[in-house]
């Protein structure tokens, strides 16, 4: 399992879906991005571990609609996404944990 917030995000999205890289079992992604650096490229071969963003409508540290344009992409890859929003600024909400643990659990089984 690999997960951050933050900038924690974007390393765990060039960690676990990077071309070349070994998938994790799953992936979460608090209030982060895709990468979009010279020498990264997003692997989109299936299959994809099980992903899960969350995002503050609200962060203005890191925009919602790069959370919401992470989400698009990976479903045009194939990807499962689980993909919450909250009424939040730029931190976790407390209530999307226990649903992404639920994600989680089984991913490491």
């Amino acid at each position: 399992m690999l997960g951050g917030f933050s900038q924690g995000a974007v390393m765990s999205y060039a960690l676990g879906l990077g071309v070349g890289r070994p998938r994790p079992a799953a992936l979460l992604a608090l209030s982060g991005f895709i990468p979009t650096v010279d020498g990264w490229e997003l692997e989109t071969a299936s299959p994809f571990p099980p992903v899960a963003i969350a995002h503050g409508t609200y962060d203005p540290v890191i925009p919602v609609e790069l959370g919401r344009q992470a989400r698009a992409i990976l479903e045009a890859a194939g990807a499962e996404v689980v993909y919450r929003e909250s009424p939040i600024e730029h931190w976790i909400d407390p209530a999307v944990v226990v649903e992404l643990r639920e994600l989680v659990v089984p991913a490491l089984r």
